[in-house]
């Protein structure tokens, strides 16, 4: 036994700092639940091998079986790793690279692709947090934002000028449920591609955050890069907060240089309940609030309280076409997801009323921001998610109401759904 490998000689002060030397215990090829690491710092055993580390950091290094040189938790982790190499391949994407929060992913994915002078095309409708980053912030660093409507590719071509280096939207639409065509936007991409050079080829970006890698894939569609907060239906529970970019070989290298500099890694604690809990269910979860959201849908159509709902599932969705071609989930069924949007009937139930009394009186709908947890969530995106919008103009439906559809029986969420849009529409009378 070289000395080393040894602690005879050393007092028990320095053995419960050290453990043991040498262990097998940190060979993780054997594990059937992946272990969670909680090291900040990694032994590298020599100069050389930390050099190396450094030199090999932001290539994308394929896993044939050997461990990579982990160095500090803010560049690699292997838990982190594990789960980035799943969403890579649920995406079709060459890499993944995840954050503290969904916002920290979009911020690296327009901080780390754009500079100064560029100028991103961004739809007009976004989450909220997305809306103040691309108004408040971005301009502070020299990048411009204008806004179209992706509905209509026409509106986005217009639009698009030689500074125009990114084209950013969601799909479906927080909250309105919209749908973009994202093939079509490929192909407006690709026409001005072809007479640009490479260093500046216009980029889009999709957040598939409503959708999940299940119900789409964009990247199979020619998103360049896909975001995702996986706070919401791939973390699944409402216990931990992160965000996710998924990309090819190309893009990776930049977007890891910057979140080595950035910062907002994703805890390895987070990422472990995201790969052990959140992952292996996510089928089975949205399979079921599917099924549930189109019950629900149905009765909220049905309702005389009601003025509109939006659902993909629902066979009047104004864009069904795109939707079932578009979202699908693993075996190739259709995948509507599991939100819905509706507005209530002005002169029938004001939406306030009902949403306090959902918060005061439901059991099994819960009044709280955020989605895709195995609760059923309702919000009033105007003033809450989406208050950084101002003016009701900024959103058509101001007034609207978003669902989340969560894990309970469909018949209880509609029990409660049918009371209190009873009393809302019973106290407006008064």
């Amino acid at each position: 036994m070289k000395k080393r490998d040894t602690i005879e000689g050393y007092r028990r002060t320095t053995w419960i700092v050290h453990g043991p030397a040498r262990t097998a215990k940190w060979d993780y090829a054997h594990h059937v639940v992946p272990p969670m690491t909680s090291s900040t710092t990694y032994r590298l055993e020599s100069a050389r091998r930390g050099a190396q580390g450094f030199q090999e950091y932001g290539a994308l290094i394929r896993d044939r079986g050997k461990a990579p040189v982990y160095i500090y938790d803010r560049l690699d982790d292997p838990t982190r790793e594990l789960l980035e190499g799943e969403l890579a391949k649920l995406e079709g994407g060459d890499g993944c690279l995840t954050f503290a929060s969904g916002m920290a992913a979009i911020s690296a994915a327009l901080a780390g692709l754009l500079q100064s002078g560029d100028e991103i095309i961004g739809h007009d409708l976004l989450y909220g947090c997305t809306h103040s980053l691309m108004t408040r912030w971005l301009p502070r660093l020299g990048i411009s934002v204008r806004r179209a409507d992706f509905t209509r590719p026409d509106s986005v071509a217009r639009l698009i000028n030689p500074r125009t280096r990114l084209l950013y939207y969601e799909s479906p639409v927080n909250p309105t449920l919209d749908l973009v065509d994202i093939a079509t936007i490929r192909r407006l991409c690709d026409a001005h591609n072809r007479l640009r050079p490479k260093e500046r080829r216009l980029l889009s970006i999709i957040d598939n955050t409503f959708a999940t890698p299940f119900c789409q894939r964009p990247l199979e569609l020619g998103v360049d890069v896909v975001v995702h907060s996986l706070t919401k239906n791939i973390g699944g529970f409402g216990t931990e907060v992160g965000g996710a970019l998924i990309c090819g070989r190309e893009l990776y290298p930049a977007l890891k240089w910057f979140r080595k500099d950035f910062g907002g890694i994703l805890a390895s604690k987070s990422a472990w309940s995201i790969l052990v809990y959140g992952l292996p269910t996510l089928p089975v979860r949205v399979k079921r609030q599917q099924y549930t959201a189109l019950k629900v849908a149905r009765f909220l159509r049905s309702s005389p309280r009601v003025e509109t709902v939006r659902y993909p599932g629902l066979p009047d969705f104004p864009q069904r076409a795109l939707a079932t071609r578009q979202m699908r989930d693993f075996d190739g069924s259709f995948a509507p997801g599991n939100m819905i949007y509706f507005r209530l009937k002005k002169d029938n139930a004001d939406p306030v009323r009902f949403i306090n009394d959902l918060a005061k009186n439901a059991y099994s709908i819960t009044l709280a921001v955020s989605l895709g947890h195995v609760k059923t969530l309702v919000e009033i995106p105007g003033s809450m998610t989406h208050s950084a919008y101002e003016g009701a103009g900024a959103i058509k439906d101001v007034d609207g109401v978003r669902l989340s559809i969560g894990l309970e029986s469909p018949a209880d969420i509609i029990r409660d759904l049918e009371s209190s849009l009873e009393r809302a529409a019973r106290r407006g009378r008064r």
